[in-house]
């Protein structure tokens, strides 16, 4: 990457209980800036009309996501459901809210290929596993989600 480019961001490589992963070690703008570079990336795979395989979700994201459905059945769609659909259908990246021109308002989702409901069939990238994700721009979407997170 560009170190002119807007998306560039410092990185460190940490072991995590899977598997060494790039990790944002700093980054020259605040969380605002960070979430209005995600929410830009965020549009431009959007504009590509792409479906990607599903890489699975971090096991701490898991148990997080369980536990809220507990918490709340019926909320949304329960996640053993929705990790299905996923594995099934590849996912897609959606956006909602006008995020580049005020990106506490714009919000970055996961959903299944098939789906159009960010309300209940959703999950954030960073609940994602990184090791599986091949493609760079997916990748830096899921660090730039972790950064300001």
């Amino acid at each position: 990457m560009n170190e002119d480019s807007p998306l560039s961001f410092h990185v460190q490589s940490v072991a995590t209980p899977s598997e060494a992963t790039q990790v944002p070690l700093e980054t020259k703008e605040d969380g605002a800036g960070r979430k209005k570079k995600e929410y830009a990336l965020a549009v431009k795979i959007i504009e590509g009309h792409e479906i990607f395989p599903f890489p699975g979700v971090d096991p701490v994201s898991y148990s997080k996501l369980k536990a809220g459905e507990e918490e709340c059945p019926g909320f949304a769609t329960p996640i053993d459901e929705l990790l299905e659909r996923f594995r099934s259908e590849g996912m897609k990246v959606v956006v909602d809210g006008p995020g580049i021109d005020d990106p506490k308002n714009g919000n970055v989702y996961i959903l299944p290929a098939l789906s159009n409901d960010s309300e209940n069939d959703s999950i954030v990238p960073r609940h994602l596993e990184l090791s599986g994700v091949t493609d760079e721009r997916l990748r830096t979407l899921i660090l730039l989600n972790k950064s300001w997170a």
